[in-house]
């Protein structure tokens, strides 16, 4: 039975180059098998343009371009971290970019994709961020500046952020429970998958009379994690 797999929250950086290496031997061997593969974002730790590329990501490409020439159908939704990934990389990798968020049917079951920042709207100061920073006129001046630049001025913007996480309370940074109900009931769907929170969980909710289920991804930190879903259901497999 061939299996759609769900994969976020990689990070993957030249500091990490144990996991890159995880990473691609997934996809030479497990995904292999697959009918898709879905990456919901973060795949890396920061992008600052396809023009910005580094030495490390190129079996990176090369891999996923290899995936999707075997015959497995590939995507990639942005992530927070990686949000400026654009045509170029699609091209190379032959990933089909999905804007964020994304409805699919999921074996007959109505099914939202989402990276799942947007369902953390209790942080109102990494909304606002995120709202300028998709801003398409935001992105076209970035991109269009020194490529030096961009590699300074990511690397404050990734220290503010970190500075900013550790003052943050816990709560605000994970999903509003009403605002994943909300979801729910505009997208008429009755499973979420996503990603963001580092917080996995299978979670079977009640709303408005109606059984859904919301899936959150692991990220990649200490060991590579996958959502594994077929006609029987889902489960979240660790190697």
């Amino acid at each position: 039975m061939k299996q759609t797999l769900f994969i976020s929250d990689l990070h993957l950086d030249v500091s990490r180059r144990d996991m890159v290496t995880k990473f691609i031997e997934f996809l030479q061997g497990p995904a292999r098998q697959a009918r898709a593969l879905y990456i919901l974002g973060d795949l890396f730790e920061v992008w600052i343009g396809d023009d910005g590329q580094r030495e490390f990501a190129t079996p990176i490409f090369q891999a996923l371009h290899a995936l999707r020439e075997s015959g497995v159908a590939t995507f990639f939704m942005h992530g927070n971290r990686d949000f400026l990934i654009g045509k170029r990389f699609a091209k190379v990798t032959g990933c089909e970019l999905l804007a964020d968020p994304s409805p699919i049917d999921l074996y007959g079951t109505p099914t939202l994709l989402t990276h799942g920042d947007l369902l953390c709207v209790d942080d109102q100061n990494y909304q606002r961020f995120r709202r300028r920073t998709r801003n398409p006129c935001y992105q076209f001046i970035y991109l269009h500046t020194p490529l030096r630049f961009r590699q300074w001025f990511a690397g404050q913007l990734r220290a503010r952020s970190q500075r900013a996480n550790r003052e943050k309370p816990r709560e605000i940074m994970d999903v509003n429970a009403d605002e994943v109900k909300r979801w729910f009931e505009r997208y008429d769907v009755t499973t979420i998958i996503h990603g963001h929170t580092h917080r996995p969980t299978i979670e079977t909710l009640a709303i408005n009379g109606k059984t859904v289920k919301r899936i959150v991804l692991c990220d990649w930190h200490e060991r590579g994690n996958v959502l594994v879903c077929d006609e029987s259901g889902q489960r979240l497999e660790y190697f």
